[in-house]
């Protein structure tokens, strides 16, 4: 059993910053992908950042140059720094990875709980 949990959420004013982290932990063989995604209110569920293992992280065209997602790959975590945020930042945050577990090798999709991030003018 693989878990995924997420930190790091709060409110923020416009041109603040926060971190996101996330953690994986259980019975992970290997990490494939990391993820981060969020849900603003009344819109459908967007990704955020991501990167493989072997890649360079990928943005959200709105996000570039704002947030940025770092691995921290020893400890199974990552993060995403997000600044100069906006209003239009608020969202539930959810972090997602790849993992393949020890025993079966078999890879799937975790997904944490989600952090909500607000930000207020």
């Amino acid at each position: 059993q693989v878990n995924v949990v997420e930190s790091g959420g709060g409110s923020v004013q416009t041109g603040g910053s926060l971190t996101l982290s996330c953690v994986a932990s259980g019975r992970i063989s290997r990490i494939y992908a990391m993820f981060w995604y969020r849900e603003r209110p009344g819109k459908e569920r967007e990704t955020v950042a991501g990167v493989s293992m072997s890649g360079n992280p990928h943005y959200l065209e709105s996000v570039k140059g704002r947030f940025t997602l770092t691995k921290e790959t020893a400890n199974n975590k990552h993060y995403l720094q997000m600044n100069m945020l906006n209003p239009d930042d608020t969202a539930v945050y959810y972090c997602k990875m790849a993992i393949a577990t020890t025993g079966t090798g078999i890879g799937r999709d975790y997904w944490g709980k989600g952090t909500l991030v607000t930000v207020s003018s």
